[in-house]
């Protein structure tokens, strides 16, 4: 089937591979967040699907800029099954978020990738990303 829009369904599948990003614990929450995903214009949460298996997932944000002309894409989650990498699925799904992006009048996609995530580093480079260095974090206190 290849590349289309994820669904509620998924949701399972879409935890699996969140796993493999260590991500462990996705699936008492994943539903909702698939859903508020899926309702936000500025939001694009695809996955590439074979013989009913979702083998390739990634959420890309699309971010208006006041202060330059071009906006930007984020790619927040992007994440190939570790049993088929290197086989071309993850180039395909960044070349079809590109061209949205671009449709889209951005200028640019950034990516975070952990330090730990070295082959995801790699990939990165090879098509045509930049290193970016500084990136800052504050942890907000969470209410239940």
């Amino acid at each position: 089937m290849g590349i289309r829009k994820a669904y509620v369904v998924d949701c399972k599948q879409i935890s699996l591979l969140l796993k493999q990003l260590d991500y462990p614990d996705t699936e008492p929450f994943i539903k909702e967040k698939i859903e508020i995903l899926l309702m936000d214009p500025n939001e694009e949460l695809l996955v590439y699907e074979e013989e009913k298996t979702i083998i390739a997932l990634i959420s890309v944000h699309f971010i208006p800029q006041i202060a330059i002309k071009g906006d930007f894409a984020r790619i927040s989650y992007f994440a190939v099954d570790k049993n088929i990498r290197s086989k071309g699925i993850g180039r395909k799904v960044k070349e079809y978020c590109t061209d949205l992006a671009i449709k889209r009048k951005c200028d640019r996609i950034e990516v975070h990738c952990h330090s730990r995530r070295k082959d995801a580093h790699r990939f990165y480079l090879r098509q045509g990303f930049t290193e970016s260095p500084k990136y800052f974090i504050k942890m907000l206190p969470q209410s239940d």
